[in-house]
């Protein structure tokens, strides 16, 4: 797969020190990502980068900023969003099959990793992933749950009470 957004960022740019680097999509990298997402249109794209290298990794931490228009999967309503998100990301060498690597444990609060190969980090591709995790998966305009009602899909609210397993596994997760 070819990159719609490729902003290479060679290792040897990268000191023990911090590393600034910031990156904006183009218009027509952000209507390829559009495609790609699923999305009406990306009308801003960038992402600020700190990076700072170790022995075995580069990690990164930055600001995502985006304008993205999404469609409601009822109406088909445009549905306009901002994207201001903070974001934390590990690179590591991609381990190949003759190689043995040891389990790298990260706490839970930890970052995001991501397997790289070559001499060069994809700046652009891990805003562009950051950005599809950021998105809503389901987005719902205001008209939709009356849409939705009219059709006869009734909503948790509505379903009425549950049955006894049913509120058993709901208490087991943690919902209420």
């Amino acid at each position: 797969m070819t990159p719609e957004f490729p902003r290479p960022h060679r290792l040897d740019q990268i000191g023990t020190g911090d590393t600034e680097v910031e990156v904006e999509a183009s218009s027509e990298e952000r209507a390829a990502l559009a495609r790609r997402f699923e999305l009406v249109g990306i009308d801003r794209l960038t992402a600020r980068f700190t990076l700072r290298r170790d022995a075995i990794s580069v990690f990164a931490k930055g600001r995502l900023s985006a304008a993205v228009t999404q469609s409601c999967g009822v109406t088909g309503d445009l549905l306009p969003a901002t994207i201001d998100d903070d974001f934390a990301i590990r690179f590591l060498p991609e381990p190949n099959e003759t190689e043995s690597h040891d389990e790298v444990e990260l706490a839970e609060e930890d970052m995001d990793t991501v397997f790289y190969t070559g001499s060069a980090l994809d700046l652009g591709e891990a805003a562009a992933e950051t950005l599809a995790l950021a998105l809503d998966p389901f987005p719902r305009s205001p008209r939709a749950a009356e849409l939705l009602k009219a059709a006869g899909v009734i909503s948790e609210e509505d379903a009425g009470p549950l049955s006894p397993l049913a509120a058993a596994l709901q208490g087991k997760l943690g919902k209420k």
